[in-house]
């Protein structure tokens, strides 16, 4: 009995220790008594903080990408160019978002076979003008097919190797992976050779008028002759005698250099415009588009015209209901007609079997049909 008494007073003291003990670390560290609750709170706070890091470091660079055309001047108006504009309300019709990156695809296919230098996307309904905010809102809500056009036009457009410093990950590129892609000649891979490549500059210490370093998708940065921002798009022309091998040498040049000078296609630029109107009004190029096509089934059929020649070549595409349909929604137009504010109104299938062709293959129908009708001043 006095065994059992004995054990039991020893278990007693024991957890009366443990008691103290536990109660002691817990007053020598009350700062790190936190409840679940505010544990919680701080982890939600810390993965906030940390995408909008990740936001901030990867939506720089596409804003110095578009600064850099001041900086590396763009002197397109040397060069006979082809520009498409297409509705983005077309993606509006589409049941999935994988559909709609399908129908841009094709877009930007077409665009990239027929050499096309500028995709203009615009809203078929005007909203600048308007002011009751309820249709505002409505009409802001209908164009964000033309958001979602222009970011995959752009991201397809850019090289494979510079598309993780310009795109972070986002919803609407969730289908991009499904699509076929441009090939353009300035998507080269690294054990490619050409003169020119697309690449950007990246922030490494250089010497005082040095220049810049710039990843061009090679294992060897190049060093360029001009001082850019960090994080600039850039087309770079590299130095074929350049004596040192073991750093590579190159200059920054205009993105139509290439076209010039060696007649090779370097992808196309994409353009928004709020309104039909604003597709020409808006024109960069010097001198405004010297031919303007619409097209439409009620036009007049290709074969029965003869045309002129371009400097700046505009072909329009209209939405589900046609370029009709765009006029009605745009007040800054006068003309009731388009025949009236292009200098052709073309039907570029005639013979159709289906009661509708949809704009994507209207796209690829059209510069298939008129590649061969037009041709190009001489380059100045």
């Amino acid at each position: 009995m006095n065994d059992i008494n004995n054990n039991k007073d020893e278990q007693k003291n024991r957890s009366t220790f443990a008691e103290k003990f536990a109660n002691a670390r817990l007053n020598s560290f009350p700062e790190k008594r936190v409840s679940w609750k505010e544990l919680n709170q701080k982890k939600k706070e810390y993965k906030k903080y940390k995408q909008e890091r990740l936001s901030k470091k990867f939506n720089k660079p596409q804003e110095k990408q578009i600064q850099s055309e001041e900086d590396v001047s763009l002197k397109v108006d040397e060069y006979s160019t082809i520009s498409i504009a297409v509705p983005g309300t077309i993606l509006d019709i589409c049941q999935t978002r994988e559909l709609k990156a399908y129908v841009v695809g094709q877009i930007a296919r077409a665009a990239s076979i027929f050499k096309v230098n500028e995709i203009i996307v615009y809203n078929e309904k005007n909203i600048e003008n308007v002011e009751d905010e309820e249709e505002k809102m409505k009409l802001s809500k209908e164009g964000r097919g033309s958001a979602l056009m222009i970011k995959i036009l752009q991201y397809l457009e850019c090289p494979q190797y510079l598309r993780k410093f310009f795109f972070p990950m986002h919803s609407d590129l969730h289908y991009v992976g499904l699509l076929n892609p441009l090939d353009s000649p300035h998507h080269l891979r690294a054990d490619e050779t050409s003169r020119f490549r697309e690449g950007i500059t990246v922030n490494m210490p250089v010497g005082s008028g040095k220049g810049s370093y710039v990843y061009v998708g090679l294992k060897k940065k190049v060093v360029i002759d001009k001082l850019l921002k960090p994080n600039t798009r850039v087309t770079i022309m590299l130095d074929p005698d350049n004596p040192n091998k073991k750093r590579l040498r190159g200059k920054a040049v205009s993105p139509v250099t290439p076209l010039k000078l060696e007649n090779c296609y370097w992808g196309y630029q994409v353009r928004f415009a709020p309104s039909l109107n604003s597709v020409i009004s808006r024109c960069p190029f010097k001198g405004g588009y010297d031919v303007t096509i619409g097209t439409s089934d009620a036009g007049q059929n290709y074969k029965e015209v003869s045309f002129s020649k371009y400097k700046h070549l505009l072909i329009v595409f209209g939405g589900v209901k046609g370029i009709e349909s765009c006029l009605e929604g745009d007040e800054t137009i006068a003309a009731t007609d388009p025949k009236d504010i292009f200098n052709y109104y073309l039907n570029t299938c005639p013979s159709q079997g289906s009661r509708t062709i949809r704009t994507e293959e209207a796209i690829l129908i059209t510069l298939a049909t008129l590649s061969d009708k037009f041709s190009r001043h001489e380059s100045t």
